[in-house]
């Protein structure tokens, strides 16, 4: 049955996506604001981003059809209005004075664009894996390259009308429409610049940003997109986003009056902090899991029982409570608790105590071989940051305290790290996961078989039955069930040590507004912020 949205009821009050200045609000004179990234963005493409540093710049630079409010929900971006078939077929209608930062109209043949080069097999999208996840139509046999991109379920009816046609109902779909891989694309200044279409000057986005200046490795300068549609609700004339890989260094640039804003502070000051600056400490629960990843395909960590061994003497209420301190919640699944949809069981982790788990595991790695005549040896690969390291030291010296095991730390920065993780070069690697969408499949889809991000190399044919069984399931209980089990394997099978549940950890001057702290995606558009006076 055809469904009106009852999100258009929204539409007329654009303020409630942009900046919600109360009236009689004094605003600071200035309203530029500095953002810490925790890395330098590997690109401003959104064919190619890779994880948290692109995407807290690309939903300043893009907008997509959907966008979020400061608590997640779902609200009109690019598209006004859409009709909703049975979660399998949807009509967006686009605004007609949403436009490019050329000032060109964005249509709806700009998505169709954007998305067909997104599964091209030949443009190597990293975030391929993502329009599979959303079950257009087709998807898969192009992502193969069985089929050409053109056969992708999205139409451009007319200018202004997008179709998009899913080969099955998918009841999250709208949630996933306000990621940045689903951003339209410029075709024409694509086509103009090639490789150096990011570049300033030449990337022409739709977002309520234009990238102005850039240096990289110490700062993207935005300012407000003048073609924007709803400019007229930016407050902020100038966006700096600053690449600090260093926790300390950019607390000490906070604390400088350099930035406004951190994406962490190291866990250690969190007490001074609060003491100090105590209206300025956030730590709200986020969709996100920090985890250690084993390379399955590789000796020793081929050997389930060597993978299980490590896990479970990791001692993570040890980790959260000592290492951390800072309300971290230790993570006996993959999926954090926050997530909706997701009612985990008691597990083998969460009921056992650490000295059963430290026998178990001593045990499992007798069985595999190794002991004082033959010590399990194995590296660690981070990349680079205060907390990574602290980590690694940490529970290396669990597994050499408890297993006898010689690790061998390596850090590398971000790019090298990342290259290393895409081409398998490790044996334990060190990664987090921040859900792009708020269901549990956003985490356990991650280690389905082929999936991009599936840095384990683990393939298990129950697992991936599971998650299509889910996938299909409009039954939210029956999904949760699903879920579960998938969890069930995950812990059996261990190509992954989740370890902590992540807290959305930041310093936020009392002069900066806006800042959606509750959004249990941490998406914050810069659009939302202003400046008050102090």
């Amino acid at each position: 049955m055809k469904g009106w949205s009852p999100l258009l009821a929204l539409l007329g009050c654009a303020c409630v996506q942009a900046a919600d200045v109360p009236p009689g609000t004094p605003l600071a004179a200035e309203q530029a604001v500095v953002r810490h990234l925790k890395d330098e963005p590997a690109s401003l493409s959104p064919l190619k981003l890779v994880g948290l540093p692109e995407l807290q710049v690309l939903r300043d630079l893009y907008e997509g059809l959907l966008t979020q409010g400061p608590d997640g929900k779902v609200l009109p971006g690019v598209a006004s209005r859409w009709d909703n078939e049975g979660n399998q077929t949807f009509t967006f209608h686009l605004r007609p004075d949403a436009r490019w930062s050329n000032g060109d109209p964005v249509r709806a043949a700009d998505f169709v664009y954007g998305w067909r080069k997104l599964v091209d097999p030949r443009e190597a999208a990293t975030f391929a894996w993502f329009a599979q996840l959303a079950r257009f139509d087709k998807v898969d046999d192009i992502v193969a390259g069985r089929l050409a991109p053109d056969a992708l379920g999205v139409e451009a009816v007319d200018d202004h009308t997008l179709k998009v046609t899913l080969s099955q109902p998918v009841p999250y779909f709208l949630s996933l429409l306000t990621h940045p891989s689903l951003s339209p694309l410029h075709q024409a200044s694509m086509e103009q610049y090639g490789n150096q279409w990011t570049q300033p000057g030449k990337l022409v986005g739709n977002g309520a940003f234009v990238l102005s200046h850039r240096v990289v490795n110490e700062k993207l300068e935005l300012t407000p997109n003048p073609y924007y549609w709803d400019r007229a609700h930016t407050v902020l004339t100038r966006v700096t986003f600053v690449p600090i890989n260093q926790e300390s260094a950019a607390t000490h640039r906070y604390l400088a009056g350099d930035l406004h804003i951190t994406e962490s502070f190291p866990k250690e000051q969190y007490q001074s902090l609060m003491a100090q600056i105590p209206g300025e400490v956030y730590t709200p629960e986020q969709l996100g899991t920090y985890y250690y990843a084993f390379n399955t395909q590789r000796p020793p960590l081929n050997d389930v029982r060597v993978r299980q061994a490590l896990s479970y003497t990791i001692d993570r209420g040890l980790i959260a409570d000592k290492v951390l301190g800072t309300g971290e919640k230790p993570a006996y699944h993959f999926t954090p608790d926050v997530t909706a949809g997701f009612d985990p069981k008691p597990n083998l982790l969460s009921t056992s105590s650490q000295q059963a788990l430290d026998e178990r595991a001593r045990a499992l790695l007798k069985e595999a071989g190794y002991g004082p005549s033959n010590p399990l040896r194995l590296t660690l690969l981070y990349n680079t940051a205060e907390i990574h390291k602290k980590m690694a030291l940490a529970i290396a010296n669990l597994w050499k305290q408890k297993l006898g095991a010689r690790v061998e730390l390596t850090n590398q920065e971000w790019k090298t790290y990342l290259d290393s993780r895409q081409s398998g070069q490790f044996e334990v690697i060190r990664s987090s996961w921040v859900a792009d969408y708020n269901d549990p499949s956003a985490f356990l889809g991650l280690w389905g078989s082929g999936h991009s991000g599936n840095m384990a190399r683990f393939t298990n044919p129950a697992y991936d039955k599971l998650l299509a069984q889910a996938a299909n399931s409009q039954d939210p209980a029956e999904r949760a069930r699903l879920f579960d089990e998938a969890e069930a394997i995950l812990q059996k099978e261990a190509p992954i040590a989740p370890i902590y549940q992540y807290t959305n950890a930041r310093l936020i001057k009392p002069w900066l507004k806006g800042y959606p702290i509750n959004n249990p995606e941490d998406v914050a558009y810069s659009r939302q912020l202003y400046l008050v006076k102090h």
